[in-house]
């Protein structure tokens, strides 16, 4: 199979350092973070205004690219389940895809609500979730 290469266009600054510490889902108490980018991608964060919902893709770089199956949510007593069934971080390609509040921009930084990224976690790409008046 090809190769692709990706190239991180920024980082996630949170309070979570830890896999340990960090809830598996956003609204299991995930915190407030900050995007941070390169300061070459500041003009493709224009349009992204606070109250805007968006699809944020990282590379989940603490991952095991080896992990084929997995119990879901780390709980034993689940039957083993393909990784690409769950939403473990454990898996060949290990790509976060979290959902986003934008809650201000400053510059090459967005604070977004409820994200349960590590912190130093390299971004990929931004995507905003369209409506039918976007």
């Amino acid at each position: 199979m090809a190769a692709y290469v990706l190239h991180p266009i920024g980082h996630v600054e949170s309070a979570l350092t830890g896999r340990s510490e960090a809830p598996r889902q956003p609204d299991e108490g995930a915190p407030d973070a900050w995007l941070v980018f390169g300061v070459q991608y500041v003009p493709a964060l224009d349009g992204l205004t606070p109250g805007t919902d968006a699809l944020l893709l990282t590379w989940l770089d603490r991952a095991d690219r080896d992990t084929l199956s997995v119990h879901p949510r780390g709980n034993a007593a689940r039957p083993i389940t393909g990784v690409f069934a769950t939403r473990s971080p454990d898996r060949p390609n290990p790509i976060g895809l979290h959902t986003i509040r934008i809650l201000s921009v400053a510059g090459p930084r967005i604070h977004v609500r409820n994200l349960e990224a590590l912190d130093g976690t390299p971004i990929l790409d931004v995507k905003p979730i369209l409506t039918p008046d976007r």
